[in-house]
């Protein structure tokens, strides 16, 4: 049997599905997809004994040309293969693979659902009407799938709610996981307070606010430290890199540019901040928890879900950067609830978001 793994970026197969593929090439013959060859990722993979293959996609914005090409190499792609199983993750990946499915014979499609991202946020006409237009793409592509997979509860709502879906075909896992072992319990650094977020330089990401949050945090605690780790994204909602230099230019934000390994950044910091407008279930904030750092994320789908409020960290409300800098006050104001909440963060990531357990789960809802 042979299993075919969708995505958009190379990096995010070992980053996000690593271990998922680890496991699936132990069973059975795995070919993993994304945009580009990058020579690292497919000899990590090689050394799983999983192929490569490269398709044409572009990841933001809609073109017919470029996106006709992502189906047709898809479906071209599945003809050689012959695959039993395709797991796609990522709206676009979903979409044309879904679509591509629905001509390959004898195939079980699956959509892993990591987010519903900018397409799916209210706004202006333009927004709305992509909206209805995603939401049109997603229900052909999805008409055939065997199972659509979700990571929190609001967005398997949203797409049943739409009528995208029905609700029998939904599943939900913890996530993406995360390697308690690599990500070890550490204990908090002897250094001033450090706040710490990490992700793609989007402005709904709510690094904004983050921004203006540290402005006013720092009027009364000088010594605390704001860290921002993150690339550059290249999508509408891109926050420039100019925007971001001039908050470390101004002493409010310490940026820390962009890396392959977050880990001692992690280690480093005392609480995790992550001001987020929707998320699927993210990964950083798992990680964090697994270090055994207290969560302070806002209250939106996939964030909501990983924080028991009092216990291992806060909810603020989106887009607030006063609610955000009073809780960040009340964190430094309160530096001895930081190991207990540290400790829970680390019971939960073990309890929920251990990445074998996950997918596991996955495993079982392919019937693998």
């Amino acid at each position: 049997m042979k299993v075919i793994i969708i995505g958009a970026l190379p990096e995010s197969l070992l980053n996000f599905r690593g271990e998922l593929i680890k496991s699936l090439s132990e069973r059975t013959e795995v070919v993993a997809m994304a945009e580009c060859e990058k020579a690292e990722v497919v000899a990590k993979l090689n050394t799983l004994n999983v192929a490569f293959n490269a398709f044409p996609i572009q990841r933001n914005g809609l073109n017919p040309i470029i996106d006709f090409k992502t189906w047709h190499s898809l479906r071209s792609t599945f003809q050689i293969i012959k695959p039993k199983i395709i797991l796609a993750y990522t709206i676009k990946p979903i979409i044309w693979g879904g679509l591509a499915s629905r001509v390959t014979p004898n195939v079980r499609f699956y959509a892993l659902v990591t987010g519903l991202g900018f397409a799916f946020q209210k706004g202006n006409w333009k927004r709305n009407f992509l909206t209805k237009l995603v939401s049109s793409l997603y229900k052909s592509s999805l008409k055939n799938a065997d199972k659509v997979i979700f990571q929190n509860p609001d967005n398997l709502n949203e797409f049943v709610s739409r009528g995208i879906i029905p609700k029998e075909k939904c599943e939900i896992v913890n996530g993406s996981g995360v390697d308690i072992q690599h990500f070890s319990y550490s204990s908090f650094p002897k250094s001033s307070p450090t706040f710490l977020t990490i992700g793609r330089l989007l402005g709904e990401k709510g690094f904004r606010e983050y921004a203006e949050a540290a402005k006013i945090v720092k009027a009364q605690y000088p010594e605390a430290s704001f860290q921002l780790l993150g690339p550059e994204d290249p999508s509408p909602d891109g926050i420039p890199i100019k925007e971001v230099n001039q908050w470390d230019s101004n002493g409010v934000i310490q940026y820390l540019g962009s890396t392959n390994d977050v880990l001692p950044y992690l280690q480093n910091c005392h609480i995790y901040v992550l001001p987020s407008y929707h998320e699927g279930m993210p990964r950083t904030v798992l990680e964090a928890m697994s270090v055994g750092r207290p969560i302070l994320t806002t209250d939106v789908p996939g964030c909501r879900e990983t924080v028991i409020t009092g216990e291992n960290g806060y909810l603020i409300p989106k887009a607030d950067a006063n609610a955000l800098a009073e809780r960040m006050i009340w964190f430094i104001e309160n530096s001895d609830q930081w190991e207990r909440m540290g400790k829970r963060s680390r019971e939960l990531a073990e309890e929920k978001y251990d990445v074998h357990k996950v997918n596991a789960k996955l495993m079982e809802i392919m019937g693998l």
